[in-house]
């Protein structure tokens, strides 16, 4: 299984903010995660980079 975790960008530094999700569901401003556990979280701000091969969502606040 290929897990992919989400980070948030923050002075230049990634913080981890959510493990395993599987799905991203991109809305006005907003981007809603769900993980493989069934947790969910918002986060207020864009995505700003899907890298595929390293396994990971970056976003960032506006």
């Amino acid at each position: 299984m290929c897990d992919i975790n989400a980070y948030i960008l923050k002075d230049g530094k990634e913080e981890l903010y959510l493990e395993n999700v599987d799905v991203i569901l991109p809305e006005q401003g907003k981007v809603s995660l769900k993980n493989l556990f069934g947790e969910q979280k918002v986060f207020e701000g864009d995505i700003k980079e899907i890298s595929l091969l390293k396994h990971k969502i970056v976003m960032e606040k506006k």
